[in-house]
């Protein structure tokens, strides 16, 4: 076949990946192999691929691929989740463009546009991951409202309900007056906010002084709820309160002063206002002190009827109004600039309010107790382990966790109120009823005469089973694939949902499998632009990545994405890296036509000395470079292994290999030296080929005729001997010898046609490679000598002086300003070394290894000074 002079990406993905999905050769099924599993954090069903979900699925496919070439059976399971909040907002969004509000359609009605989003939009983004190459068993394609999924939920709901770790009843929650729906903590996000703190006048009922409380709160809007004011008992200047009774200022209602040593004492004027509807810690001294909660906010932040005041106007509206109604009242004390944290929703970016709601909760320090101890003592490993601490401390001040959420899209929960009050939960509405009947003594009741509850289930509930509902472990426990897949191997994710997911399927994967969901953890960081700003659409900086892939290529797009992609710490995301992928794409290209293009004499001429030293020593370089990728992967250093893999290409392949081996122009090569560049070829396909899939496979299916439905991805990485580590060594000292004879080349301008003689001082290191120093360096001779030849050029490696005789070659004046230069340098270097030595702390403290280094650069740079010297001294003679 012929290889097109460029390589041209568009030519290659589309046919290798369609050619791997004929084959079958993404999919798994349970055999004999050792399992490796991965289950894809599944995106919003309504997505689209940005930065985040490239460099994620990238860092999967990559570990996939390799799993597979170890000979594992290898199961990467996608999917969606059906995201409760942000569907639901656009699907709404979407009927109000069409002038339909939600509250004018039935839940049923709602549903089916909900589902036509879905099916419209739903499974972009899984079609979008396939141009990035990515090797899931699409057959498996699961998402989180899907029967099995939604089977799943319900089993568990009732399951957890049973055991008494699921419950109802009014607490302080976060509202999100935009979504209309209560939020669990963990999906507040607390902002700094510059503010005001409002000294707000109370007045005290009776006082003959007419003397007023001063409070100081960042909400005085809130005031209409105030049904207490709180002093601590133990602060002198507020003693003359106890007792009293104050007057809420524009309301005119007189509530008690408690006390309680919960009031900072520092804190503004000491007193505070309680108001339990809208404070969760006035809530707390709302239930401790019996206190009446008065509610004066509608679910959509405005005021309601029981404020009294300001009805249907918004909450900041009122915060603007209320400041100058205080201030005419002369109620207002003062205000002072005030800087606290503020908490959002992070899925509508909306003020969070306080607020007392019925809902449903999961007690979760039962889950936790379980959860914790795996991780801290690495039975669970976390990469990188700093996220330990994150974890634990999340854990040791768990809260229980709202479930359940005031919309329609999601799973409905599975509880079923009675005609005469109370509920039963469970699964089906059949269920429920036999329940009922069996609760109320009433046989007569029908499914009619039940009302499910209206809310549904927090995304995260149906989420946090899925290692384990992939593999339908919660309706079928103990099936043939649960067995097999689960534990998974590897959970890649952001640690911004290390609370929300990562935490919540350990406790799930103890609580129903009774082991950890996952053996190891891959925390990414966040992707940035190269100024270190998070990308987004608002500051326009987020690349399409769809547009990357055209432009770059997928591989090239997957090696930037990489190179800048330490597990755990940001990436700095610059496209001049995915431009360093397309170049190293066209290297490897280049370098294939370049043997490709070689003439095979097959067994018609001698191998050559140089050739057979090259291929020899890089078939031990590619053992040892096998050994050090495979320790690398095992450390989950990816961005480390690819680097490894890409020097070893670039620098050690093209730049020593194939330059030693070539043969001279329109000469052929000796047939088994081109067997054996071929085969190093072929094993450094098999190393790369997990971080650049498609050229990989296109040149492997190119080396030679292979057999239908053979693959790359699927062949077995060569097992690696034991390199010879001397012989490594020794190619190294060779090939400083000859990046030094070629620098001597360059500064006198000696051109590489003209041969040269090169003198080893005493003993020669690597006299058996001087084939390959000859050829390279282009030299007449190498010659052992006891002194070199006066004017040559020299050079150190180690203690071993080596020289280049020069004759009338050079400048002899700038020759010698050179080495003086040089001489200068080195003896300051050596004064540096000195002082260290000399220095008896350092002496007696340094570890061994450390000090010996250092006593090996004081014999070498002595050695070089002396060199330096005596080719001055020869020089200055001449």
């Amino acid at each position: 076949m012929e290889l097109a002079s460029k390589y041209n990406p568009a030519d290659v993905e589309g046919k290798w990946y369609q050619y791997w999905l004929d084959h079958h050769l993404f999919s798994s099924k349970p055999d004999g192999r050792e399992p490796y599993t991965i289950v894809i954090p599944p995106p919003n069903v309504t997505g689209v691929l940005h930065m985040g979900h490239m460099l994620n699925n990238t860092i999967q496919d990559i570990l996939v691929r390799r799993a597979r070439m170890e000979g594992k059976n290898a199961c990467w399971v996608p999917g969606t989740d059906h995201a409760s909040i942000a569907t639901e907002a656009k699907v709404v969004n979407k009927l109000a463009a069409q002038g339909i509000k939600k509250t004018d359609l039935t839940r049923d009605e709602f549903l089916k546009h909900a589902w036509d989003w879905t099916d419209e939009h739903g499974g972009i983004i899984l079609k979008q991951l396939r141009k990035l190459g990515a090797s899931c068993d699409w057959d498996r394609t699961a998402f989180t409202m899907d029967e099995k999924r939604s089977e799943s939920v319900l089993k568990v709901f009732v399951d957890l309900f049973n055991k008494g770790l699921i419950y109802r009843g009014v607490r302080m929650v976060n509202w999100d007056p935009k979504a209309l729906t209560a939020l669990s903590d963990e999906e507040v996000i607390y902002k700094e906010e510059h503010g005001k703190l409002y000294y707000l006048r109370y007045k005290v009922e009776g006082d003959p002084e007419g003397r007023y409380a001063v409070v100081a709160t960042t909400r005085p809007e809130t005031i209409m709820g105030d049904t207490a004011m709180c002093i601590n008992p133990n602060d002198p200047k507020n003693e003359w309160l106890k007792g009293k009774k104050v007057i809420v200022p524009l309301v005119n209602r007189a509530i008690p002063v408690i006390e309680d040593d919960y009031v900072d004492i520092e804190f503004g004027t000491g007193c505070l206002k309680v108001t339990p509807a809208h404070d969760v810690n006035d809530y707390m001294l709302g239930e401790k002190y019996n206190l009446p909660s008065i509610d004066i906010f509608n679910d959509n932040g405005t005021l309601s009827e029981a404020a009294g005041m300001y009805i249907g106007m918004d909450r900041f509206d009122v915060r603007i109004q209320i400041e100058k109604d205080l201030e005419a009242a002369g109620l207002l004390d003062k205000t002072e600039a005030y800087t606290n944290k503020v908490g959002y929703s992070e899925r509508t970016n909306v003020v969070i309010e306080p607020k007392l709601s019925m809902q449903w909760f999961l007690k979760m320090q039962h889950f936790a107790d379980m959860a914790l101890p795996p991780v801290m003592n690495d039975e669970l490993k976390f990469y990188p382990a700093k996220y330990k601490n994150t974890y634990r401390h999340w854990m040791e001040n768990i809260k229980d966790w709202c479930i359940s959420r005031q919309l329609w899209w999601g799973h409905r929960i599975p509880a079923y109120f009675l005609p005469e009050g109370g509920y039963v939960v469970a699964a089906t509405a059949e269920e429920a009823l036999a329940k009922a009947k069996e609760k109320t003594g009433n046989a007569a009741l029908t499914i009619e005469d039940l009302r499910q509850d209206e809310d549904c289930l927090d995304t995260w509930f149906s989420s946090w089973l899925w290692p384990i509902s992939l593999f339908d472990g919660i309706n079928n426990p103990g099936n043939e694939e649960i067995n097999y897949y689960y534990p998974t191997s590897d959970l890649v994710t952001g640690p911004d949902i290390i609370f929300f997911w990562v935490a919540r399927m350990i406790m799930a994967g103890y609580e129903y499998e009774g082991q950890m969901p996952f053996k190891n953890v891959y925390f990414t960081g966040i992707v940035r632009d190269k100024l270190g700003r998070k990308m987004s659409k608002s500051l326009g900086n987020s690349p399409d990545p769809l547009e990357l892939i055209e432009k770059y290529g997928a591989d090239g797009v997957r090696m930037g994405m990489m190179l800048s992609a330490p597990a755990g710490n940001d990436i700095l995301f610059d496209d001049a890296l995915c431009e360093q992928g397309r170049n190293f794409c066209n290297k490897i290209w280049n370098a294939f036509r370049l043997i490709k293009g070689w003439t095979n004499a097959k067994g018609t001429i001698e191998i050559p000395t140089d050739a057979h030293l090259a291929v020899q020593w890089f078939d031990q370089r590619l053992d040892a470079a096998a050994v050090e990728v495979a320790d690398l992967f095992s450390k989950y250093r990816l961005s480390e292994a690819l680097m490894l893999v890409y020097k070893l290409f670039w620098d050690e392949f093209s730049s020593w290999l194939l330059e030693i081996v070539k043969p001279a122009y329109g000469q052929p090569v000796n047939g088994f030296i081109y067997s054996m560049v071929l085969s190093s070829f072929e094993r450094l396909l098999e190393l790369l080929h997990p971080f650049m899939p498609f050229i990989t496979e296109e040149l492997w299916q190119q080396l030679r005729e292979r057999e239908p439905g053979e693959s790359l991805m699927v062949t077995q990485l060569f097992e690696p001997v034991g390199a010879n580590e001397q012989f490594l060594a020794e190619f190294e000292v060779a090939k400083e010898i000859i990046s030094n004879v070629r620098s001597i080349r360059l500064q006198k301008n000696i051109a590489l046609k003209e041969e040269l003689e090169l003198q080893v001082v005493g003993t020669h290191p690597v006299e058996k490679l001087n084939p390959v120093i000859i050829k390279m360096c282009n030299l007449s001779s190498v010659t052992v000598v006891e002194s070199k030849s006066e004017g040559a050029s020299s050079f150190m490696i180690g203690t071993t002086e080596f020289a280049v005789p020069l004759g009338n070659k050079i400048d002899v004046e700038a020759e010698i300003a050179r080495m003086e230069a040089e001489l200068k340098h080195k003896e300051g270097f050596l004064q540096g070394v000195m002082k260290k030595l000399s220095n008896e702390k350092f002496v007696n403290n340094a570890p061994a290894a450390v000090l010996e280094l250092e006593r090996k650069k004081q014999a070498d740079a002595e050695s070089i000074i002396k060199s330096l010297k005596e080719s001055i001294a020869a020089l200055k003679k001449s």
